[in-house]
């Protein structure tokens, strides 16, 4: 999810071969509600993650992620 436009997103995700869409939060609500930004003129999120499980509970939060490598290794995790 990013502060990004819904088409913007899309690009970025067609660009890459996605196999999913992209969320776009602008008004930044829901970055603030999962502690990504502190305030809704915050011009970044924090690269953070949660791991929600089949119940809809977050059974992992992670308040420091690197991009480039956590997917991979949360792949592996799981």
């Amino acid at each position: 999810m990013s502060f990004d436009k819904p088409a913007d997103n899309a690009r970025f995700a067609e660009k890459y071969d996605f196999p999913f869409p992209l969320l776009s939060d602008g008004d930044r609500k829901i970055a603030m509600a999962y502690g990504a930004a502190d305030d809704a003129k915050a011009e970044y999120a924090r690269r953070i993650a949660y791991v929600i499980d089949e119940s809809g509970h977050i059974a992992q939060a992670h308040a420091k992620v690197d991009a480039r490598t956590y997917a991979k290794e949360q792949l592996e995790t799981l």
